[in-house]
C-alpha cells in the first residue's frame, strides 16, 4: 500500500497525440490535512475513495489506500467535500515499462498540467519523454490537495 509516485510540469501537450486513453475526473478532500489526506474521486463514471498518508523526506513515498465506491455514494460525498473541487482530465500515456499520468486542469487551475508516473522504487529509472519538463516532486504547491486551497491560477 505504498505509492511511489514523481511530479513533472510538462513543456508542451505533444503527450496528447501519445495517449491511449483520457480521462474525467472531479474530486474532493473530506479532508486535507498534510498528514493524512481523504479524498473521493469521480473518474468517468466511477466513484473511489482513498487514503493518503505523509509524504517521506524525498517526497516520493506514502501510504495509499484506495476503495472503489457507488458512483451516487461518490456524487453525494463530494458534496460534504472542503471548498475547492479539483477538475482535471487525465491522459494516459505508455512509455517503456511505466505509464505516465498527465493531468490537463481546469477551472481554478487552468493552465496546469502536471504529469506523474507511478515507480517500484524511489530510484528507478525511466524513460523520460521530450515534453517533460521541470521535477516538482517535492514542491507541496503541486499535491492536489493544495490546489484545491490554493489554486494555481491564484498563484
Amino acid at each position: 500500500m505504498q505509492e511511489i509516485e514523481r511530479k513533472f510540469l510538462t513543456t508542451s501537450t505533444a503527450f496528447i497525440q501519445e495517449a491511449t486513453q483520457a480521462q474525467k475526473i472531479v474530486q474532493g478532500y473530506l479532508n486535507s490535512h498534510p498528514e493524512r489526506t481523504v479524498r473521493v474521486r469521480i473518474k468517468n463514471e466511477k466513484g473511489f475513495i482513498t487514503i493518503k498518508g505523509k509524504g517521506d523526506s524525498t517526497g516520493t513515498t506514502r501510504f495509499e489506500w484506495e476503495k472503489e465506491i457507488g458512483i451516487e455514494e461518490a456524487r453525494a460525498l463530494i458534496q460534504l467535500c472542503e471548498s475547492g473541487v479539483i477538475d482535471k482530465t487525465r491522459y494516459l500515456i505508455p512509455k517503456g515499462n511505466h505509464v505516465f499520468e498527465v493531468d490537463v486542469f481546469e477551472g481554478e487551475n487552468r493552465g496546469l498540467i502536471m504529469a506523474e508516473i507511478e515507480l517500484s522504487s524511489s530510484n528507478e529509472i525511466f524513460e523520460k519523454p521530450n515534453w517533460l519538463g521541470e521535477e516538482v516532486t517535492t514542491d507541496e504547491r503541486y499535491y492536489n490537495a493544495y490546489l484545491s486551497k490554493k489554486p494555481f491560477t491564484t498563484w
